[in-house]
């Protein structure tokens, strides 16, 4: 019986700006070395992917070359080809695409962030298996609202409001086929117009943003409207893991992480 095939993942390590204040809280050159749980970020995501049953080869789009010279341990693994380095580009959708346009087109992707400190195999194995079902193209992992709020109270996360609830994303993306490398390109162009909304909505359809505004999208129309637009299937993994969706985007994120990793060690609910 022919094995599965494991996914490749690249993981984005590179900051937005020059100085995320992330970064500069944790007196370091780049978020993703900020340490949380006496551990650097990117140095825990790379911990869970090694322990996930799902993924093989891992890659890093950034940090700079300088800062992983910094960092012995993160180096060490580069030198040693155990895990592979692209130097960063200007967005993260721009750092995604390339490296995506150097992988095997047979081979199934998976895109996170270094800065998803909670993230645990148990999640990525989950993630994974439930996209290789899925039949799509692509898929982003996402977590009901109602879960977050449930299990992490407080924690203040983006929202996206639709008809059956509201959903936050988890720096989770699929890309299962070689036709999925178009919904890069895609990111590619919403991420440079993200600060014009007149042309994202013309990117994304003047009729399924009307929707959302008054109210009347739900997820699965949403990603309809979208497979459509892009000539691709689209789907959701609904992750089952509130922490999923917590990521570090904020120092406030940081000291509930490292609360949330506190109470993890010991076995306690967050």
């Amino acid at each position: 019986m022919k094995s599965k095939q494991l996914f490749s993942v690249v993981i984005l390590a590179a900051d937005r700006e020059l100085a995320d204040p992330v970064a500069q809280s944790a007196a370091v050159s780049c978020k993703a070395l900020a340490p949380v749980g006496g551990r650097e970020m990117v140095l825990r995501v790379l911990d869970s992917l090694t322990e996930a049953e799902e993924t093989g080869p891992r890659f890093l789009a950034g940090p700079s070359i300088t800062s992983l010279e910094e960092n012995a341990e993160l180096s060490g693994l580069v030198k040693s080809d155990q895990v592979g380095w692209f130097e960063p580009q200007n967005t993260p959708s721009l750092s995604a695409f390339t490296v995506l346009q150097s992988l095997p087109l047979d081979v199934p992707v998976l895109v996170t962030t270094a800065d998803h400190a909670l993230l645990t195999a148990e999640m990525v194995d989950y993630f994974c298996r439930e996209a290789r079902t899925s039949g799509c193209d692509v898929l982003a992992g996402v977590a009901r609202y109602e879960l977050i709020a449930e299990v992490v109270p407080g924690a203040r996360r983006t929202v996206t409001k639709l008809k059956d609830g509201g959903y936050c994303g988890c720096n989770l993306f699929a890309f299962l086929t070689p036709e999925s490398r178009k919904a890069a390109d895609f990111w590619r162009k919403v991420e440079k117009e993200r600060k014009k909304p007149l042309r994202i909505i013309k990117v994304m359809g003047w009729i399924a943003v009307l929707r959302y505004l008054l109210g009347q999208l739900t997820l699965e129309q949403a990603l309809g409207g979208l497979s459509q637009r892009i000539g691709l299937r689209v789907g959701a993994v609904r992750m089952p893991f509130a922490e999923a969706a917590i990521d570090v985007d904020k120092v406030e994120d940081l000291l509930l992480v490292e609360s949330m990793l506190a109470k993890r060690a010991k076995g306690a609910p967050f």
